[in-house]
């Protein structure tokens, strides 16, 4: 199950009114192990009972033989827990004999909500452990996602509680927003490359960058991102990361370690239900339209050849960023030959829905570059935007933030 799409799933389900944090938990574990394409058999969720250091089995469900209720896992006993703080999931042997009889021989198990510390070491409130016949990474990606979905609700429902008007330093913070926005548009060697973000709030999490690499500046980078939150935390997330992918393009560090290294800054810098989606490639002087590329978790984008008149998918070579420390990012590489195109988006293109609750969808977006790809980059950016406008419903509460980024390499006689 893609991440985006998983992402989105379990916002649906936590969007609902809960009783409780435990009832909300409660809701989205039983909703995991029924769904068919996340292939889980069962799940249970433990509390953190910080007075006798343990976790304490709170409620499973699923297609497992039955723990006895209030079972309790001393933190003594599971060293790998203090692990589960830092690495937020792990996958390892079951080494509780009374869990092994229970036919549970390997245990996947990420940390859910705040850390409370304990004699000198951190705990999560609670753990999610999910039972799979495949206990590989697939299930660590989903383990994190959800973890991370789950930390964000409780910590979005504490702030209600708590939070004060900041409607005074919305301004300041717009302003700031706006200026590391880069120009709209960008010419570079046979590139010309168009972006808009349209917040919808005053302030979003979607930003783009170009940035211009080396001295001799002979590359280009295109980046795209998509904080998960939104309002003033987006804000601060995209700004943060924009700075520090502008601090690395001044290194000039191969994609995959600047993305190893920007996943682990995220991951220690913010708290643990911060994540982005991201994408960046480099245009170059390269004569063969050599692209290259890495997508962190974010939408795929449209490639569109010229010659061919088809339309390829740009698919996520890596995680989410900051989920999980570690996390391994391959770089991929296309070749633009003359009026191909890549249409680069955000979630508020493709999620933007009309009074039926219908997502404009891919294929919309599909259309609208086949009947205008022989147009700029900038006409191509407006025709997208108008068409969104035109389906989408302004009231709708699935509208996000908007971001369109166009890049096109000029036909061989100099027009676009």
């Amino acid at each position: 199950m893609k991440q985006k799409i998983l992402f989105r799933t379990l916002e649906n389900i936590t969007s609902k009114k809960f009783n409780s944090t435990k009832e909300m938990l409660h809701e989205v574990l039983q909703q995991i192990v029924s769904n068919k394409e996340i292939h889980v058999s069962g799940g249970r969720i433990w509390q953190l009972d910080s007075t006798n250091s343990c976790y304490k089995l709170l409620f499973q469900t699923g297609n497992v033989q039955r723990i006895e209720d209030n079972f309790a896992l001393p933190l003594g006993d599971y060293p790998i827990f203090e692990h589960i703080s830092k690495e937020r999931t792990i996958l390892a042997d079951e080494t509780n004999h009374v869990l092994i009889k229970k036919g549970i021989f390997k245990y996947s198990a990420s940390g859910v909500g705040s850390k409370i510390k304990l004699n000198n070491k951190f705990y999560y409130q609670y753990l999610l452990a999910l039972n799979s016949d495949s206990i590989d990474e697939e299930l660590r990606d989903v383990l994190n996602v959800v973890a991370t979905v789950l930390t964000s609700k409780m910590r979005e429902s504490h702030e209600k509680r708590s939070r004060q008007n900041l409607l005074a330093n919305i301004d300041k913070a717009r302003e700031l927003q706006r200026s590391i926005l880069p120009e709209h548009e960008l010419k570079f060697n046979n590139y010309e490359v168009f972006g808009v973000t349209i917040p919808s709030e005053i302030i979003g999490g979607d930003y783009f960058d170009y940035l211009k690499i080396g001295d001799d500046e002979e590359r280009v980078g295109i980046i795209v991102g998509d904080a998960a939150s939104k309002g003033l935390s987006a804000a601060a997330e995209a700004m943060y990361i924009s700075g520090a992918i502008r601090m690395a393009s001044t290194f000039q560090m191969k994609i995959s370690p600047m993305m190893f290294r920007l996943n682990n800054l995220i991951n220690k810098i913010f708290s643990d239900d911060k994540f982005t989606s991201l994408f960046y490639g480099e245009l170059s002087t390269d004569k063969k339209g050599l692209f290259l590329y890495a997508n962190a978790g974010h939408n795929p984008p449209l490639y569109f050849t010229a010659k061919q008149k088809g339309i390829t998918y740009l698919e996520p070579t890596g995680p989410l960023l900051g989920p999980a420390p570690n996390s391994r990012f391959e770089t991929d590489s296309l070749n633009f030959d003359c009026g191909d195109l890549l249409v680069i988006y955000s979630d508020g293109i493709v999620e933007a829905a009309n009074h039926n609750f219908d997502f404009y969808g891919e294929e919309r977006l599909e259309k609208i570059i086949f009947n205008n790809f022989k147009l700029s980059p900038r006409e191509i950016v407006y025709k997208i935007l108008e068409d969104v406008e035109i389906f989408s419903t302004r009231d709708s509460k699935y509208q996000d933030d908007k971001t369109v980024v166009v890049i096109k390499k000029k036909e061989a006689d100099g027009t676009g």
